[in-house]
């Protein structure tokens, strides 16, 4: 009788109106739960390696939300989301007595287990899981945010690396002294008994053309211990490349990345380092335990590649100033290797504490390759393609010089800082437009937004990893402060990392599908421009989310410009690790980790 009476009196015009009202509420709500970060301005740079930026906007909005480059009298302070909007994820912990260091690709026991041969340190270089693990490392026992730069040189928690076996293992080469709560690191070394600054002067006397910081600026030492070759010679603006294997030596590398010093975990084993030919100005080793003339003399082939033309090899090693019977044999042997692929030994010395190394240095010509008495070991045949060096076997050959348009070999870079701003390795038109469009766009961006309106301390920031860096802009912006940029190309990118050490940085090849060779816990800002739309459609977004936060420090940040629906992807993840987030501009997104563990 109600309905007939409703219907009778015309009411179910207003009825109906008032369902659709409610059922367009009902939508609304549900759709702005499931998305909590509304895409109101989508803003999509097509690459920040080739200068080229378009922007999609609904019309009414994209005119009132302001670029970052653009002034703006309003500080922009993010939208946030907190902890109680955590999606409920199922972490675990990893489960084994390491955990807290663990490293997917270099901890692969069942894959180790089942390797024929382990002559050629096979056991050392990267078998990487599949899948991934899920699991979420643990921290150490009274772990505390490490101890800022540049105290963190000489000082840093025992807690936070509480591994004391190289303490025992190197203490009469003064490496690393335990100190209360403290680990400190003297200066000292197996070959630099007198302090690493005695040992780069010593250096620079031996062979006085090489001048750190202005022609010698990019480095590599193969064997580094803690890294206090590569900690002093910051000091002399020169950024070194620390290079040892996860081995014996315990934690090696982990205290170099706890210290603030650039630091990779590899070994010249059987496959490629992960860096282009002709890269490094100088590479350095002092008892690094590597036998150069293995296997054909490849190890010492594999240095000869990825040394520029007319770089150096210092060698600090007892052949070279022992006697006996023994050490003149390797020190033969070593002549004898070098001499075959034109390295001429430009000095040779031994200092008041009886340590002596040997300087080589590589062609810049191809003329002592046309004379040499025999084609052996042979000139590579051809020059293999970009990002080449990704799990690819050690040859056994000369490699090719760089050669320009003229098919002249390419010369030295720039002296420093010049060589930043100008690198010589540009060759064709287009590349250096897009570089001159890279390098403004970082510029602009980084002063402009990044250093003032992301709500980032930047006196706690030292390790910073850019994720996808391109031409090295981002790196290059950041030039003047406190801080070191690992700049790595995704090896489905553009092959750009020549440029990136023309320029007098440094950076490294990697699939982000896989595991990054560091630590857990070893960078304190990472830096991702629109890597991950690209990165998953490879692999599960999930299972990179889990490897930054694996290398994250607590309280670190990771700044990702991409589109709305990526964010959209990787924001819940890292809000069900208990992140918090900020979205800036409808394109930046910010997340600080904190001290949260399943």
């Amino acid at each position: 009788m109600a309905i007939e009476n409703i219907f009778k009196q015309r009411k179910y015009p207003f009825i109906l109106a008032l369902s659709v009202l409610l059922i367009t509420v009902a939508v609304f709500v549900l759709t702005t739960t499931s998305n909590p970060i509304s895409s109101v301005f989508f803003y999509q740079q097509q690459s920040p390696r080739n200068g080229t930026v378009s922007r999609t906007a609904n019309a009414t909005t994209a005119t009132t939300t302001p670029s970052p480059t653009q002034n703006n009298n309003t500080p922009d302070t993010g939208v946030s989301w907190s902890d109680s909007e955590t999606d409920p994820m199922k972490w675990v912990l990893c489960r084994w007595p390491t955990a807290a260091d663990y490293i997917p690709c270099l901890d692969n026991n069942d894959a180790i287990k089942k390797l024929k041969s382990r002559k050629h340190m096979e056991h050392r270089e990267r078998h990487c899981p599949n899948p991934p693990p899920r699991c979420l490392v643990p921290l150490p026992d009274n772990y505390k945010v490490p101890i800022p730069w540049p105290k963190s040189r000489d000082t840093i928690w025992y807690d936070n690396v509480p591994h004391p076996k190289l303490v025992e293992y190197k203490k009469e080469q003064n490496w690393v002294r335990k100190s209360g709560e403290y680990f400190v690191f003297p200066g000292g070394g197996t070959q630099f008994k007198q302090g690493v600054t005695s040992y780069l002067d010593f250096i620079q006397r031996t062979f006085p053309p090489i001048i750190w910081g202005r022609d010698v600026r990019v480095v590599l030492d193969v064997g580094c211990g803690v890294a206090s070759f590569g900690g002093y010679l910051l000091d002399k603006n020169v950024v070194t490349m620390s290079l040892a294997p996860k081995d014996e030596h315990e934690a090696q590398i982990q205290f170099a990345l706890e210290r603030g010093i650039p630091a990779v975990l590899s070994v010249i084993g059987t496959q490629k380092l992960p860096f282009p030919d002709d890269s490094y100005d100088l590479i350095h080793c002092a008892r690094c335990r590597v036998h150069w003339d293995a296997d054909g003399g490849k190890p010492l082939l594999e240095l000869n590649r990825i040394l520029r033309p007319g770089g150096f090899f210092v060698w600090s090693a007892t052949p070279v100033y022992k006697k006996d019977e023994q050490h003149r044999n390797t020190w033969e042997s070593m002549s004898n290797l070098t001499a075959s692929i034109c390295w001429k030994a430009v000095a040779r010395a031994v200092d008041s504490s009886k340590i002596g190394l040997v300087i080589y240095q590589k062609p810049m010509s191809y003329s002592c390759y046309k004379i040499r008495g025999a084609n052996d070991p042979p000139l590579c045949v051809t020059k293999l393609t970009y990002n080449s060096s990704w799990y690819e076997p050690l040859l056994r050959c000369v490699s090719e010089l760089p050669l320009d348009r003229g098919d002249n070999v390419i010369g030295w870079p720039k002296p420093w800082p010049e060589r930043l701003q100008v690198p010589s390795a540009i060759q064709e038109r287009r590349v250096a437009i897009a570089f001159e469009d890279h390098n403004n766009y970082w510029s602009g961006i980084v002063s402009s937004f990044y250093l003032e309106g992301l709500s980032i301390n930047w006196s706690k920031v030292r390790n910073v990893m850019d994720m996808n860096a391109s031409y090295g802009g981002f790196a290059a912006a950041l030039i003047d402060k406190p801080l070191w940029v690992m700049n790595v190309i995704p090896i489905d990118a553009q092959d750009t990392l020549p440029i990136l050490f023309d320029r007098g940085l440094f950076g490294i090849y990697h699939d982000w599908c896989e595991s990054f060779s560091t630590y857990p816990r070893t960078y304190d800002l990472l830096h991702s421009s629109y890597l991950l739309t690209t990165v998953s459609q490879r692999c599960d977004i999930k299972d990179v989310v889990v490897e930054i936060d694996r290398i994250m420090r607590p309280e670190g940040y990771l700044v990702v410009q991409d589109t709305m629906e990526t964010i959209n992807k990787i924001s819940p993840i890292l809000r069900s690790l208990h992140w918090s987030l900020k979205l800036y501009q409808s394109q930046f997104l910010v997340g600080i980790k904190g001290f949260w563990r399943p």
